[in-house]
């Protein structure tokens, strides 16, 4: 495929955000009215799953399509291998530019101010993954900023701070548009953007959405699996829904430059998040569990072959997306990926597509978990701390029916009525964790 032939990708990638809180997803506020047409025109992943509900380890998948403990990134604040192959390496390689503007989350590790800590200062070339022709970034974006202030590091570890009185998400899509505005068209580009939003302030220990957001969102219909609940989604629903207006309507402008750029037709946009929240209704914070609230997350995709209207049911994970990537540009899917790409169903699933979304999960517990249409089966180590990558011993602690129960709200894990359903989620679960490289554990039952 010649080079200007080849798409252009656009990442646009959120932090935190549930599937529901999109109209296409059948949020009833209008909340995303671009991403609902992008849908109407794209793509949309009906059934899209985190491979590992936690920011830095879901982004490590994001940028090899290999799961997080192959990668040692089974937690926050972990270094992707210098040395290791990833999208912004390949598409290099094959004559993309490539990109990055945002959140990075994969070049710290270590104490806090130690040598090897990046979460506030410049990520060094050689820890950004290979995105050699732009870079705007923080490795921890929640750390250098606010909704209304903070910084970012450009290529040459200068600080780039937002204007004053811009909100987060309209500074880096400013930047995002001076990108797409004064870049050449020799090459095709690859540009990853990594939003925080909707993730909450980790120093605030609260949600900040635009200015505004609390009374234009603050009639919403509380989700299924919140209500009733304790947590915390009272007081930051409505700023949550802010950010993700906030969002849409950045993606709204990054439509309308390409369109003016005339490069419309021939960009692939790829919209998701790493993951959802739960607002600390079933662990102590917002994610790091099997249940939808966190896994579950928005998937669309807009662009050449990806278009049409499509609804897709079949099961989709954040670690197809790599592989995708590298179908669309005309590169293959690399040996050392792990799953396949999403064009392998966009036009009939094949008979032997992935039944479940396959989810390490870590720092609350060690656990692994598997998402069919129908269950969730969920398994941890009792004497594993949530650090540890793996364990040759798990007991199984969550069964959900979500045909039944959507809103996980009844845990059948010792119910004697499903005791074959959870032989064979085990099975399943047990085969997919050697499919990604561990070993085949003993899974005990709950009680």
């Amino acid at each position: 495929m010649k080079d200007n032939q080849r798409p252009n990708i656009l990442f646009f990638f959120t932090d935190q955000q549930r599937w529901d809180t999109c109209g296409c997803y059948g949020q009833e506020l209008e909340t995303t009215p671009n991403l609902d047409r992008m849908a109407a025109e794209g793509v949309k992943f009906e059934y899209a799953f985190s491979c590992q509900p936690v920011c830095g380890p879901a982004r490590a998948t994001l940028q090899t399509g290999k799961y997080p403990t192959e990668l040692g990134c089974n937690v926050n604040h972990r270094l992707l291998p210098i040395n290791e192959p990833t999208i912004a390496k390949y598409l290099s390689e094959s004559g993309y530019e490539v990109g990055y503007i945002g959140k990075w989350h994969l070049a710290s590790y270590g104490p806090i101010g130690g040598a090897n800590d990046f979460r506030v200062r410049a990520v060094p070339d050689e820890r950004r993954g290979g995105y050699k022709d732009f870079w705007l970034a923080s490795d921890t974006l929640e750390f250098t900023s606010h909704g209304y202030d903070g910084y970012m590091f450009d290529s040459d570890g200068f600080k780039r701070e937002f204007p004053e009185g811009r909100f987060r998400a309209d500074a880096q899509t400013d930047w995002l548009l001076e990108y797409i505005e004064t870049r050449d068209l020799d090459k095709p580009f690859f540009m990853f953007c990594s939003y925080i939003e909707p993730h909450h302030q980790n120093d605030r220990n609260t949600y900040e959405g635009p200015h505004g957001s609390k009374d234009k969102f603050g009639k919403y219909n509380v989700p299924g699996d919140l209500e009733g609940t304790e947590g915390d989604w009272r007081e930051n629903f409505p700023d949550y829904l802010g950010c993700i207006n906030s969002l849409d309507e950045n993606l709204g402008r990054v439509m309308d430059k390409l369109e003016e750029k005339g490069l419309a037709d021939n960009t692939i946009i790829i919209f998701t998040s790493d993951h959802g929240s739960h607002f600390r209704t079933r662990n102590g914070e917002y994610k790091r569990s099997c249940h939808d609230g966190c896994i579950r997350i928005p998937m669309v995709i807009r662009g050449p072959g990806f278009e049409g209207g499509k609804t897709i049911e079949d099961i989709a994970s954040l670690i197809n997306l790599p592989p995708t990537i590298m179908e669309a540009a005309g590169c293959g899917v690399p040996e050392g990926m792990r799953e396949r790409p999403l064009q392998d169903i966009v036009n009939g699933a094949p008979s032997d597509w992935q039944k479940e979304a396959f989810l390490q999960i870590s720092e609350s517990q060690c656990g692994r978990a598997i998402r069919t249409r129908k269950w969730t089966y969920s398994v941890y180590a009792p004497d594993k701390k949530g650090s540890d990558p793996d364990s040759e011993v798990y007991v199984e602690q969550y069964l959900y029916d979500n045909e039944a129960d959507p809103h996980q709200r009844n845990n059948l894990v010792e119910s004697g009525e499903h005791a074959e359903i959870r032989k064979e989620l085990k099975e399943r679960l047990i085969k997919r964790m050697v499919a990604a490289g561990e070993k085949a554990p003993e899974i005990k039952p709950a009680a």
